[in-house]
């Protein structure tokens, strides 16, 4: 259960999570993100999901299955609270769509996007699209993002796209196990273009399960680059967090027990 945070700016104006991987075989780490959206979340005036919220999406249509209504229906409880709730799609979630962004009452925005929160404009990205390095993905995600794809892969029976999806993550968990880290990470050069795109000096990403706060440069050229943690409950060394800005534009980051982390 994720522990109640307070610090003297009070409550967070933004909260910004990723790679919950969401599925009914990990009942501690989705009962940790419905305590998150009841104890966390609902304090806030923005929540930001960057990705892989579940460990994969099929389509829309799978909304009829209890556990993905359940969480749609638990996100949506936050915002009809009053709290705005924005989703940028993952690797494994990209298959998203406006069905699922109604049932939870969301706002979908590209990857990357640009937002201003606490006075402070930054951007905002999954973090896939800069793992240049890793050729083979890329292509894989070349092809998955494109709409014509989509549309042929949706037009498939669900009990088949859920078969080939089975298949895909077992070949990349597979493939996972003959590549580096530094593969599997961004490419700096990467990164360097996305703040140079966005005018901005401040990322939040997620994707790379390696959570950290990165500063290049000093002063006025001064860039910073917070990784999200992905989410396990359902292992002994637990693992979670997020990041809150509050009204003054300062970051914190927090660990799975709900505790303030040093930068």
């Amino acid at each position: 259960m994720t522990a109640s945070v307070s610090n003297q700016s009070g409550a967070p104006v933004a909260l910004f999570i990723s790679d919950l991987h969401l599925q009914a075989a990990h009942p501690r780490t989705t009962q940790a993100f419905l305590d998150f959206l009841q104890e966390q979340a609902k304090r806030a005036q923005q929540l930001y999901l960057l990705g892989d919220l579940f460990e994969y999406w099929a389509g829309d249509d799978d909304l009829e299955t209890p556990y993905n209504r359940e969480i749609a229906e638990a996100i949506r409880q936050v915002s009809d609270s009053g709290v705005q709730v924005f989703w940028i799609a993952g690797n494994r979630d990209f298959l998203v769509g406006d069905g699922f962004a109604q049932a939870a009452g969301l706002t979908m925005l590209p990857d990357p996007s640009v937002i201003t929160v606490g006075g402070q404009r930054l951007a905002i990205a999954h973090g896939d699209a800069q793992c240049t390095d890793d050729l083979a993905y890329m292509e894989f995600r070349a092809q998955v993002r494109q709409p014509q794809w989509q549309a042929q892969f949706l037009a498939l029976p669900l009990a088949q796209r859920k078969a080939i999806i089975a298949g895909v993550r077992k070949e990349s968990q597979e493939e996972q196990r003959h590549k580096t880290m530094e593969i599997m990470d961004v490419n700096p050069a990467a990164i360097d273009a996305l703040f140079d795109s966005t005018a901005t000096a401040t990322l939040i990403h997620g994707h790379t399960h390696r959570p950290a706060r990165h500063l290049s440069g000093a002063g006025e050229t001064a860039r910073i680059r917070y990784v999200l943690p992905d989410w396990e409950y359902d292992v002994k060394a637990q693992r979670g967090g997020w990041i809150a800005i509050d009204a003054d534009g300062v970051i914190r980051r927090f660990g799975h027990d709900g505790q303030q982390l040093a930068d």
